[in-house]
């Protein structure tokens, strides 16, 4: 069990440094790929922009509950559905009050060497309605953190999957405060937060690449490695239970994609537009 822990966290380390890519800003850009704005430039809150990433918001909130919820919840056995869906609707509710109180701080706040952000935005105290141009020069600070929010809150809901039918409440609710606050915000940090230590070699992730499914992905891994498999898996037959149910919550991550990818561009212009494209063709695909 020590050697499954040990490849597993070794596991991770490697994908997250294999997923940020060196790379020059492409010019034009924006979303988290956007560099600091200059102290001079003033900010100026734009309608459209601020329109667009709420909307984006909404989006991704829908990919989690109830695309996600549904999702998973048909592909397992009836008796645990419900408690699968469930699981994406608390994880909403916990990150949401997570990140208000310390998770956007420890995410994006003033950086503390490199690794994590301090803890100067607790509660969202100095994070208000007029942008920050570090991360959006034309939108609220506050929109920019509701957005992040949602993006924090379909992380750990995508590892839910991986111990479907097995973990206790108790310790699901353990595991999803502690998985956000040790990973994915010092993560985040690492690689949007201004003076993250990726951020400041060049590591490029437009829109969750490492942040978001790396993360995730090794994480269902290494827990899948400890939890084992469910009992009776290979004995008896566990079918899904639902799969319109299942076919349903795809449609709705498909179609909440399009605001998790095209709302990275922070605006609705010509990147939005490509990365909208490339969402669906990708999808379709």
């Amino acid at each position: 069990m020590k050697w499954t822990w040990v490849l597993a966290l070794l596991a991770c380390a490697v994908l997250a440094l294999a997923g940020t890519v060196p790379g020059e800003q492409p010019s034009g850009t924006t979303g988290h790929l956007a560099p600091a704005a200059a102290p001079s430039a003033a900010a100026k809150i734009d309608s459209g922009d601020t329109a667009w990433l709420l909307t984006s918001s909404a989006l991704v909130l829908l990919m989690t509950a109830p695309g996600l919820a549904l999702f998973y919840g048909g592909m397992v056995r009836q008796k645990n559905a419900l408690a699968t869906i469930m699981q994406s609707f608390i994880i909403l509710a916990l990150i949401s009050v997570q990140w208000v109180l310390w998770g956007y701080s420890l995410a994006f706040g003033p950086d503390k060497g490199g690794i994590v952000g301090g803890l100067d935005w607790f509660g969202l105290r100095g994070v208000g309605l007029q942008p920050n141009p570090d991360y959006a020069a034309t939108v609220p600070h506050q929109a920019y953190m509701v957005f992040q929010l949602m993006f924090a809150v379909i992380t750990p809901a995508l590892i839910t999957g991986t111990f479907a039918e097995r973990m206790k409440f108790s310790t699901f609710i353990v595991f999803t405060l502690a998985w956000a606050t040790l990973i994915y915000d010092p993560l985040a940090h690492w690689v949007w937060g201004t003076g993250g230590w990726l951020k400041r070699v060049g590591a490029l992730d437009f829109a969750g690449g490492t942040v978001v499914h790396i993360s995730s992905g090794v994480s269902a891994l290494a827990a899948a490695l400890v939890i084992g498999r469910r009992r009776g898996y290979g004995r008896e037959p566990m079918p899904p239970h639902n799969l319109p149910l299942t076919v349903t919550g795809a449609a709705l991550l498909w179609f909440g994609w399009f605001g998790f990818n095209a709302g990275s561009a922070l605006s609705a212009g010509a990147l939005a537009t490509s990365a909208f494209v490339v969402t669906n063709t990708a999808t379709a695909a």
